[in-house]
């Protein structure tokens, strides 16, 4: 089988449409995955952050609220309005169970875990916003609110210290603290530090309502100091303006100006959360989920929408664009060649070839079968011209003696019937072997293969055309190798070798020579037929084995034959699985050589029979 150019591989229309696929592919993917991981991880990011500071305000809110108030009577409308604002569920719940507010229609279930516990006597929310740290929530203050009256007071002697600070060098800036007390405090936030000069005493003093509280908180203190235990400092604290002095700067709990011990200090603060008790909310817990009941997880953003939405455009224009240009390459040559595939058979069209690639040798592949085609057309009308003017010149004659013999012009000798016969024959004999012809050309030809001897196939040729031979004055040898055997149609075979005989025999002048040989060569049988005539011209050697071909156009029929031997011995020949080949040299004669395969068998059994 006949195997298609070599292609390389930067050309190959395979491996370009696979490394568009490829293109495409990695683009889409690594476009996808980059967006995929872009927005999802900062979706992610964003709504952690903003889920966990908008619970942890929820929270802080609430907290305060129950800080402020001695029960949840009245948290309904917060916590529906937390609920729009923050676009949370929220709901609270008593340690048991029992609802107290909730954002949802009554009979919307409860998450399955509570997000926080709302108990400002233990959770510090307020200090660090964002952060749930241990200890009581400064905004619960309970009996130690001061009144508008205190709370005047208070600030007229804050303004003063401040102003006292700033006149010797040192600055900051004054807070209310949720109890309505009015502290200085430094820039940064900690406690300012006093010049000796500001130092009152005045503004650490307890108004009538602390007092009146702190009396009750050391009371509740006492009795904490009345249980002592080993390892603990037994000592009573009197607690007076220094804590509250300590509780209003640090904003806390913790009352580290008094420097006390660890032990002490957890005397204050449950003295503290009994005090406390009445005047915040009982303990709760709050339940956060997602509004309406919308299942967990997130909404891209308009931005990540729209991020998404142009990185899938842009993907789908890249791959419009290269799928259309490599289409447009690749139908641009099918077409042309669609085309001139479609013109009349007579136009013979071809197309340009523009590409070493696949398309590129399609076309010169269809360029090539146009010119064959044209070729063989020309052949078939000249075969057609020729084999009109073969059987019409020995019909002419026929008919022209007929003719001449019908109108009593002629007498019917036996001269005049030899001649019409010898025309009848060569008509026969054009027929023969345009039937062979046919045969092969179709593969129809049948061949009865059986063991030949070389030598009476020679034999057989020579005898033959021997009677012409001496008639023409020409000398007919004949060389053989003993023992050559061939496995071939004896019939065909003979037919060949007569053609060959035949053909030198016409083309040799008188007093001249034809040898015809055979010999071994390798697995090879070489039979040739040589002679010594006119010879034939180095072009016109490849078209001798072409049809009703001549070298002389102007030779008669008595001297050119039927032009049809030579085309059937290549036939013959290859369909033996053989070869034939023709040199010559003008004036010196031609060499005819038949290679074929030599019988598979042991001549000595043959030679035995």
């Amino acid at each position: 089988m006949r195997r298609g150019p070599r292609i390389p591989w930067r050309k190959s229309l395979l491996v370009r449409l696979l490394l568009t696929s490829m293109t495409i592919a990695v683009l889409s993917v690594g476009a996808t995955a980059w967006l995929a991981v872009e927005t999802t991880t900062r979706a992610i990011q964003e709504e952690r952050g903003q889920v966990l500071s908008d619970d942890t305000d929820i929270l802080r809110q609430l907290s305060g609220f129950a800080a402020t108030h001695a029960d949840w009577s009245g948290v309904q409308p917060s916590v529906r309005t937390l609920s729009r604002t923050m676009g949370r569920r929220i709901a609270l719940t008593t340690e048991t169970g029992r609802t107290i507010a909730d954002s949802a229609v009554p009979g919307t279930a409860l998450p399955a875990r509570a997000s926080a516990t709302v108990d400002p006597l233990t959770t510090d929310t307020y200090t660090e916003p964002g952060a749930q740290l241990a200890g009581i929530d400064p905004r619960a203050v309970g009996p130690y609110v001061l009144t508008a009256a205190e709370r005047t007071w208070v600030k007229t002697v804050a303004e003063k210290r401040l102003v006292c600070m700033r006149r010797y060098t040192s600055d900051g800036r004054l807070q209310q603290l949720p109890s309505g007390r009015t502290v200085v405090i430094a820039p940064d936030g900690g406690a300012a530090s006093v010049p000796l000069e500001c130092a009152d005493g005045v503004l650490n003093t307890p108004t009538r309502t602390e007092r009146k509280a702190l009396d009750e908180l050391n009371v509740l203190a006492k009795r904490c100091f009345d249980r002592p235990k080993k390892g603990r400092d037994a000592t009573p604290v009197g607690i007076g303006g220094e804590f509250i002095a300590g509780v209003d700067t640090l904003a806390g709990d913790r009352a580290r100006g008094l420097g006390v011990s660890q032990q002490t200090q957890t005397c204050v603060d449950s003295a503290r959360r009994t005090q406390l008790d009445p005047y915040v909310a009982p303990r709760a817990r709050l339940y956060l989920g997602n509004l309406g009941g919308q299942p967990a997880g997130f909404d891209l953003s308009p931005t990540n929408k729209a991020k998404i939405v142009g990185v899938t455009a842009l993907v789908l224009a890249v791959t419009i664009a290269m799928t259309t240009v490599v289409a447009i390459r690749l139908v641009r040559p099918l077409r042309a060649l669609t085309a001139a595939a479609q013109q009349p058979p007579h136009r013979h069209a071809r197309v340009a070839v523009t590409t070493k690639d696949e398309t590129g040798y399609l076309a010169a592949a269809f360029n090539d079968l146009t010119a064959r085609r044209e070729h063989l057309e020309a052949q078939r009308k000249a075969m057609v011209s020729d084999i009109a003017h073969e059987l019409r010149t020995p019909l002419t004659n026929i008919r022209g003696w007929l003719e001449v013999t019908r109108d009593g012009l002629v007498e019917p000798d036996p001269d005049l019937i030899a001649a019409l016969h010898d025309e009848a024959l060569l008509l026969q004999h054009i027929i023969d072997d345009l039937r062979d012809l046919a045969a092969a050309d179709a593969g129809t030809l049948k061949l009865h293969r059986e063991p030949v001897c070389a030598d009476d196939l020679v034999a057989q040729a020579v005898s033959a055309h021997s009677t012409r031979a001496e008639t023409a004055g020409i000398r007919l040898h004949a060389h053989t190798d003993p023992d050559l055997w061939l496995d071939a149609d004896p019939v065909r075979m003979r037919q060949v070798l007569g053609n060959l005989v035949s053909n030198a025999l016409r083309h040799t002048p008188t007093g001249g020579t034809v040898t015809v040989t055979t010999r071994h060569t390798g697995d090879l049988a070489v039979l040739t037929v040589e002679d010594t005539g006119s010879g034939i011209a180095s072009d016109d050697l490849p078209h001798v084995f072409e049809r009703f071909w001549r070298a002389e156009k102007s030779r008669s029929r008595h001297t050119g034959g039927s032009g049809l031997g030579l085309s059937i011995v290549r036939q013959f020949v290859e369909a033996h699985g053989g070869t034939v080949t023709a040199d010559s040299e003008p004036r010196k004669g031609a060499v005819f050589t038949i290679r074929l395969p030599c019988a598979r068998f042991e001549v000595s059994a043959v030679s035995g029979e």
